[in-house]
């Protein structure tokens, strides 16, 4: 059930399935299944944020907060071959498709790694590659692109980005996706009160995007 998409294990029985990301500059056939976060298609939010966003940095490590089962991370691998991107999710079934997904689509530099909300790592899914080494959470990051699990609550929201925000590079940027009536405003102001320097970098369909600098 997509309300258990942040659980590490879901327990809905698996009913595979397959969305269409389609952007101006790329087109990726995703495989989906039921315990992740929609899967019926790509969420709204993430199309805004892929079509807001500027380019990724070339080369260095970006980073996808919150995965689920790749197109924020693939999109990131895509539009950046020097880069290597890593995406991060609590819930292992989505980590498992987005690694296969990264296979599918022939992205060598995007890799998939479970961890638990604290930011620790548990077991790295079977990527297209050698897989993430020790410690490859930590960062730094030179991007960081997310739409943030805010249905976990404000509190364990507030914690993740806590743990996640400082990893990013000095003078790197986080663009993250938050639907206006469920609290984007309300982030903005956490973040800048946290020291965090945040600006609304776009607005469409009732979604914002915040960029969010790292001093």
């Amino acid at each position: 059930m997509s309300e258990h998409y942040f659980a590490p294990s879901p327990g809905a029985a698996s009913r595979p399935g397959s969305v269409d990301l389609v952007l101006p500059d790329l087109h990726l056939r995703l495989d989906t299944d039921s315990g992740v976060f929609s899967p019926g298609k790509v969420d709204l939010g993430t199309r805004v944020l892929l079509e807001s966003v500027p380019a990724p940095p070339a080369t260095g490590r970006l980073l996808d907060l919150g995965c689920g089962y790749g197109p924020v991370a693939l999109a990131m691998a895509a539009r950046a071959p020097g880069a290597r991107v890593l995406g991060v999710d609590v819930n292992a079934r989505a980590v498992e498709l987005a690694a296969r997904n990264a296979r599918t689509a022939g992205l060598d530099n995007a890799e998939f790694l479970q961890v638990g909300p604290d930011g620790t790592a548990a077991d790295p899914a079977p990527g297209p590659g050698p897989g993430p080494g020790p410690g490859a959470e930590q960062g730094p990051f030179d991007a960081l692109w997310s739409n943030p699990p805010i249905r976990i609550g404000k509190q364990a929201l507030h914690a993740l980005l806590a743990c996640w925000l400082p990893r990013l590079a000095p003078g790197a940027s986080a663009h993250l996706v938050v639907q206006r009536n469920l609290g984007a405003d309300s982030l903005h102001r956490w973040l800048e009160q946290q020291g965090w320097p945040t600006a609304r970098a776009a607005s469409r369909a009732g979604y914002r995007v915040l960029r969010v600098d790292r001093p």
